[in-house]
């Protein structure tokens, strides 16, 4: 066994959490991710960008493997993604996911959601998972509808007990893929901001989003995808003053309406 704890160990002394290595992935004939680097490092957020069907939600859906890759390696502190199973299901607890589609259960209250996963994967204690989730539930500022259904919430709310219910299984790194996309208007900003407060608190993040305000002042690196590649990486302020490739620049010219 020492191999795992040496991988751990490089993890642990370089500081990179999420590790992708020449990463392929077909659907079919359309190649989605064409030779993927791309490493992120403890309490990072990496914001990921690009025109529609550039790959980036599937280069979010690769990390907890719900999908898989062709070829290439992805490693979450050290350790090589585990086929299926019991170790899988630990995985997508370590790796925390928030959809476009909220995903609640329905038929169970919020504060059931929030306490689903802590008792089945992570074997928590009924009196300690409430524990959690209440004051999770607070954190994402809907402590008050702990007891109400997913249906009597609104868009908003409903996101951000989806992001207290990955949170409440303490993963290493959150995936947000187009976590605002599905709300309206006047809901984004209540989401994003506890994202923001996430960031600042030093969660490792991969978010997939079209708020470009929210990649300025969160990101602490953009990366740019077109056609399944990944294109430019840069600092946000680099990025947005100054993208060096003409396809960000085309980008950026068609979102950001000077």
């Amino acid at each position: 066994m020492t191999h795992v704890s040496t991988a751990k160990e490089e993890a642990a002394s370089t500081g990179d959490l999420v590790a992708l290595r020449s990463v392929d992935k077909h659907f079919g004939a359309l190649h989605v991710l064409q030779d993927i680097d791309l490493t992120i490092a403890r309490g990072e957020v990496v914001v990921v960008i690009g025109p529609s069907g550039s790959g980036k939600s599937t280069l979010c859906r690769t990390i907890n493997r719900l999908e898989t890759i062709d070829s290439g390696t992805i490693t979450i502190d050290g350790k090589p993604l585990p086929e299926e199973g019991r170790q899988l299901a630990r995985l997508r607890a370590d790796v925390g996911m928030v959809f476009q589609s909220f995903n609640l259960f329905a038929h169970k209250t919020v504060l059931e959601n929030v306490m689903l996963g802590q008792i089945k994967v992570r074997r928590t204690d009924k009196r300690q998972a409430e524990e959690r989730a209440r004051a999770l539930l607070d954190r994402v500022g809907v402590g008050a509808q702990a007891d109400k259904y997913p249906a009597q919430l609104s868009g908003g709310q409903q996101q951000r007990v989806a992001i207290a219910r990955a949170l409440a299984m303490e993963p290493k790194v959150m995936l947000f893929d187009e976590p605002t996309s599905a709300l309206d208007p006047e809901m984004i900003n209540e989401v994003l901001e506890v994202m923001q407060q996430l960031a600042r608190d030093g969660m490792t993040m991969i978010v997939v989003t079209h708020e470009m305000g929210f990649a300025r002042s969160a990101a602490n690196r953009v990366v740019f995808m077109a056609d399944g590649r990944i294109v430019e990486e840069a600092a946000p302020d680099q990025f947005f003053s100054n993208p060096r490739s003409d396809r960000a620049k085309d980008f950026l010219s068609k979102i950001l309406h000077h």
